[in-house]
């Protein structure tokens, strides 16, 4: 699952293997071996997985499904922006449901 939820949620980011590699300071074949489930990342590298995916450890070791923006520090103004954000998407899905 977690292998998985990493290769998801790259790709759904557009960044490639090499991508997250880079911003993880980590090599490829790394990213690679974990999402072909051949190695799993340590705790501190899930954490910080979490932490670039903006979600859950939870959600990345598949013991939730439902994401999660991790919106921690940021300040009450930006967080406010985004829910605005999160609610048009929510209304344009709803038209598009009709």
């Amino acid at each position: 699952m977690l292998g998985q939820r990493i290769n998801e949620l790259r790709k759904e980011r557009g960044w490639s293997q090499v991508d997250l590699a880079k911003k993880l300071s980590i090599t490829k074949q790394t990213v690679s071996n974990w999402e072909n489930d051949n190695i799993q990342p340590s705790i501190e590298m899930l954490v910080r997985l979490s932490k670039i995916f903006a979600v859950s450890t939870d959600y990345m070791l598949g013991l939730d499904d439902s994401p999660r923006l991790n919106v921690d520090g940021l300040p009450t103004n930006v967080v406010a922006h985004l829910s605005l954000l999160i609610d048009d998407f929510r209304k344009q899905q709803s038209l598009q449901d009709i």
